[in-house]
């Protein structure tokens, strides 16, 4: 019976619409800041959402081998769907229920993993699919889930799908506008004006939206327009994440720093442990001390004392950053303390971190040292680096043969 009930989910799992059919991650490429910035968002969405990103915590805690931490996560998602009492709260919950089917699947407990099956089957019987379904609850869910993985084309065209059955609905709406967004390089074309206009009039309270908009606007020369929205953003939302994170990239696209890093600080004081938000703050503290090393002023004694608290401000939310995570900083050719950069690279390179950050980490400590000419590490960098390559190219190689 176990058997039987093992192929049976081998056929009907890769069916199932959820996280683990939709190739969100490739292998290793997982940054070690993407779960605390899922966990940050849960903080400040509305319930739906929270359910959104419950899936996508309890995906990448699979990934990284915590199943029964997954499946708490996939129990807080299905608690916040079920608590919506409308016809549409079934469909909602197809997701999570695929999701528990693979995570049970992949543990080896096929009854639960079968049982699972059979709640999506009850609910896609009713249509053409006994398994899978076509629907604008789904397209959404997807492209909420794709949007806040990065992978903005497809997450456009899942809301654009959705939206051809509920051209009125708000939260597509604002999913489209984001991802319309984020794939507009010109700053001059009016695509995502349009978009961000129409998903504040769906929904007011979107206050991320309205920061998109703000931004959007002053890179067209609006800036008065785009600035009241930004200070109506702060005060609606005075401690939400990652509106706080565009107001100072709006203030910091102004040369206000000071008003920029003020707002990163408090977003800070909201998640401990976000290590490019970190990150942040020690560049825009960087560019704020390269700002005031450019003015007529800058050998007064109260200039150098200012910019010598900059340099330790700087040098100590670097440390922050690295103490959190090893994700790659920015290059340091400004010099700022090269000993004291060299000391905290040397620091993480002895904990463990994801092949392609290691990768990305060593990349850029070869730029420091290029930077600084110490040729007997960058040699041995350079081979590092090499080595890297070559191994990519023989698994892309033996990739191909077994195709």
């Amino acid at each position: 019976m176990s058997e039987d009930t093992r192929n049976f989910l081998e056929e009907v799992l890769p069916q199932l619409k959820c996280h683990f059919t939709w190739n969100l991650f490739r292998e290793g490429s997982i940054s070690t800041h993407m779960e605390d910035r899922v966990r940050n968002q849960i903080d400040f969405l509305n319930s739906e959402h929270k359910a959104t990103m419950y899936n996508l915590l309890a995906y990448i805690k699979h990934l990284d081998g915590e199943n029964e931490a997954a499946l708490e996560c996939l129990g807080r998602a299905e608690d916040l769907l079920k608590s919506k009492q409308d016809d549409q709260a079934e469909m909602r919950c197809l997701v999570t229920w695929g999701n528990y089917a693979w995570v049970y699947y992949r543990m080896g407990r096929l009854s639960e993993a079968q049982a699972y099956v059979d709640k999506v089957r009850d609910v896609c019987k009713k249509f053409a699919n006994p398994y899978s379904m076509e629907c604008p609850e789904l397209d959404c869910e997807e492209g909420w889930t794709r949007l806040k993985c990065g992978k903005n084309e497809r997450a456009k065209m899942c809301f654009e799908k959705s939206l051809e059955e509920k051209p009125s609905d708000p939260e597509c709406s604002s999913g489209l506008a984001i991802a319309i967004y984020r794939l507009e390089d010109d700053p001059e074309k009016q695509f995502s004006v349009d978009a961000l206009k129409q998903a504040m009039e769906l929904n007011s309270k979107n206050q991320y939206v309205k920061a998109l908009l703000a931004l959007k606007l002053q890179s067209k020369g609006e800036k008065a327009e785009g600035e009241q929205l930004i200070e109506d953003v702060l005060r609606v939302a005075p401690d939400q994440i990652d509106v706080l994170q565009k107001a100072a990239q709006f203030f910091r696209r102004k040369r206000n720093l000071d008003r920029a890093i003020e707002l990163l600080v408090r977003a800070l004081r909201s998640t401990a442990y976000n290590s490019p938000l970190y990150c942040s703050v020690m560049a825009h503290y960087r560019e704020r001390l390269k700002q005031l090393q450019k003015t007529g002023d800058a050998e007064t004694r109260e200039s150098k004392e200012i910019m010598e608290e900059l340099r330790r401000l700087t040098m100590e939310y670097m440390r922050q950053a690295l103490q959190r995570t090893r994700s790659p900083l920015n290059s340091y050719s400004d010099r700022i303390d090269f000993k004291e950069v060299d000391r905290c690279y040397q620091l993480v390179f002895s904990k463990e971190s994801p092949p392609a950050e290691e990768r990305q980490l060593y990349q850029r400590y070869c730029d420091l040292q290029k930077d600084h000419q110490n040729s007997k590490d960058l040699a041995a960098l350079e081979r590092f680096l090499e080595s890297q390559k070559n191994k990519k190219s023989i698994e892309k190689e033996e990739m191909k043969e077994q195709a």
